[in-house]
């Protein structure tokens, strides 16, 4: 199992708020938000929160599980 996410999306439908300036409001950096839509990093559940708090939506609308 892996972790999936919509966070591309997410970005996209917030009026296409680049990866910087999410990065910026959230507290972290391009390449966090960069590795977490490329599932190459696994958000602690704090980070998710901050997103999906970012967002107005549910962590499971942003995360969610692909098995292999």
């Amino acid at each position: 199992m892996k972790l999936g996410n919509n966070l591309k999306r997410c970005r996209f439908d917030h009026d296409n708020i680049s990866q910087q300036a999410l990065a910026n409001a959230i507290g972290v950096t391009r390449l966090t938000i960069h590795s977490i839509e490329n599932g190459k990093f696994v958000p602690s559940t704090l980070l998710a929160l901050k997103l999906a708090r970012f967002f107005g939506k549910t962590v499971e609308e942003i995360f969610f599980v692909v098995d292999d």
